[in-house]
């Protein structure tokens, strides 16, 4: 493979501008030659890790120059990229693998670049978000990516009732060590929705486990996993995104007269697939007279 794809001292052409170039997240075979055309062709590579993409370029027979481009350096790295495209280069920006830009940096550089008026061609690729949604079993019509959930228990809890709503399929990235707290919290603000836990994508170690969230959530706490992870969970079910002012209304007037606030508005969530916090507030209006909003 490695033969197939080596660009040895042929030096393909490639028009001014800015390549943002899709690079394997595991297995070589998933290059192609335009890829490495690119990558043999362009002034200078801007990447996360000059020393993990100078394992690719060596693999690939690539020489090209390359330089750091990082969420530390950005701001002071960007101006000499710009520069050097205004002034007729061709730039290739790569991540430490998959796609640029999807919770990588970049997005500031391609942004700008356009701004100036310079061309900006995409090399597309693998990319583990859309990967693991492929294989992951649930719908695929409609889908966020979401990115890694805040470390923080209180701040991931927030943002995870902020998604509970949204009539899509949810993909997340998540580090194997914090995937168990993950996937708990996940359980608490979504429910007992599909999901799947997708690790290790394109290697060896490859492996795809569907179950439930919480079932989910009790399976890596008793044995935490190893490397990187895609989490897609499943949309709320079709009655869950049907309930309407007045279902929730009447569900909780109901729940109120045998459970506490908290309880009651847990239980709105859980049947009714909205977000925790907004039950709570219409539980605790409804039980002091006052206005939900």
């Amino acid at each position: 493979m490695e033969e197939t794809f080596r660009s040895g001292d042929i030096k393909a052409s490639v028009a001014p501008g800015l390549y943002v170039a899709a690079t394997p997240i595991g297995n070589l075979g998933d290059v192609s030659r335009r890829l490495v055309d690119v990558l043999g062709a362009v002034d200078i590579i801007y990447c996360e890790d000059t020393r993990r993409t100078g394992a690719l370029c060596a693999a690939l027979g690539v020489r090209t120059e390359r330089r750091a481009y990082h969420d530390h350096n950005a701001a002071a790295v960007r101006p000499e990229i710009l520069a050097r495209l205004n002034d007729g280069g061709a730039i290739a920006l790569v991540s430490d693998a998959g796609t640029p830009l999807i919770s990588d940096p970049g997005y500031r550089l391609v942004a700008e670049a356009r701004d100036a008026g310079t061309d900006v061609f995409a090399i597309p690729g693998p990319c583990a978000a859309i990967a693991a949604l492929s294989v992951a079993g649930v719908p695929t019509d409609r889908f966020l990516f979401a990115g890694f959930p805040p470390s923080k228990a209180s701040a991931r809890d927030d943002y995870l009732e902020e998604l509970a709503g949204i009539r899509a399929s949810l993909v997340f990235y998540e580090t194997a060590n914090r995937l168990a707290g993950s996937l708990a919290a996940m359980a608490k603000a979504f429910g007992p929705r599909q999901a799947a836990i997708v690790r290790e994508l394109t290697k060896i170690h490859e492996e795809t486990v569907r179950d439930r969230l919480d079932k989910l959530a009790a399976r890596y706490e008793a044995a935490p996993p190893k490397g990187e992870i895609v989490v897609v969970v499943g949309p709320p079910t079709g009655a869950a995104v049907e309930a309407s002012d007045a279902d929730v209304e009447t569900f909780l007037i109901d729940a109120l007269t045998v459970m506490s606030v908290k309880d009651a508005a847990a239980a709105a969530a859980d049947a009714l697939g909205i977000a925790r916090k907004d039950a709570y507030r219409r539980a605790i209006a409804l039980k002091t007279g006052g206005e939900s909003g």
